[in-house]
């Protein structure tokens, strides 16, 4: 199959980039700051926040403060995760234009992220989705461990394929696909999407690679030549998984964004300015920049 002509980047920053900063709390003013510079750069889609417990994710206890803080940009859409029907009612008193849930395809991830069964998350959700549906809400879910697990090791394709068929079976209107240790390889990245693909048709997916082995690039390339066009990545390869040990970020929205100018796929983001913003990030958290074309092109 061809190569898409157009990809849509989900800029996943705000939240599965934030989330995981260890230290202080970080202030409301640069979470604002730093979504209001991923727009600017012409990302259209940024998941700004999370409404779960702060006694749980520490980092995103000011979710409503984030949505309330930010400059809304005409044609984007600024998203959030919301585990569960308190969630999704504090989302949507604040405005969110999509939420999202979040199940897993191994047993052993769900029970130790979220304390229950992979049938017993799903279940969890119906709520949301009802809720959702009569607020006219879109639901994105999200589908972690698909290319391997830090507990289970291989994931068979046909157990992705039945998690991501009950989600787009229930109401989500995409299903991101998450390689959460970055274990994948694109061999296996092509393996896992054929099997997701015989349920859910693939204009519904997005690929959610982290980059812990360095293979996020080479999984995204493998996945696009299957017509997948929708990534999702994360500035300056901000984040990474609290369960899963050795797990580094996600792949770095810069280093995708040069990845498919240099294959002529049209993104209507602009490279240079979302450099500046991970350079900017990244000294604000007075952390290393994660992204390679970050560090090449820094001024």
């Amino acid at each position: 199959m061809a190569f898409p002509k157009q990809v849509r980047l989900v800029e996943m920053s705000p939240r599965d980039g934030l989330q995981n900063e260890a230290g202080p709390v970080i202030a409301t003013d640069i979470k604002t700051g730093l979504i209001d510079r991923l727009a600017d750069c012409g990302l259209t889609h940024i998941e700004s926040a999370s409404f779960v417990s702060p006694k749980w994710v520490p980092q995103m206890g000011d979710a409503a403060e984030v949505m309330a803080g930010i400059k809304r940009k005409d044609g984007v859409r600024y998203s959030v995760l919301t585990p569960n029907l308190r969630g999704f009612e504090n989302a949507l008193a604040a405005g969110v234009d999509e939420v999202a849930v979040f199940g897993a395809a191994s047993e052993s991830f769900s029970q130790k992220n979220i304390n229950c069964s992979i049938a017993e998350s799903l279940e969890r959700f119906l709520p949301v989705m009802e809720a959702a549906k009569k607020n006219n809400i879109p639901v994105r879910g999200y589908v972690s461990t698909v290319l391997g697990c830090p507990y289970e090791g291989d994931i068979a394709p046909e157990q992705v394929a039945k998690v991501a068929k009950e989600l787009a079976d229930m109401g989500c209107y995409e299903i991101s696909l998450g390689d959460t240790i970055g274990v994948g390889t694109p061999l296996k990245a092509k393996r896992m999407l054929e099997a997701v693909a015989k349920h859910v048709p693939v204009e519904r997916l997005a690929a959610h690679f982290h980059d812990t082995y360095g293979q996020a690039l080479a999984n995204l390339y493998a996945v696009l030549e299957e017509g997948v066009a929708v990534i999702d990545a994360s500035v300056a390869g901000l984040g990474g998984c609290p369960y899963a040990k050795g797990a580094s970020g996600n792949v770095a929205t810069e280093d995708v964004l040069y990845l498919l100018n240099g294959l002529g796929i049209s993104t209507g983001v602009d490279l240079n300015k979302l450099v500046a913003t991970g350079e900017w990030i990244s000294g604000q958290l007075k952390r290393h920049n994660g992204s390679k074309v970050g560090q090449a092109l820094q001024p």
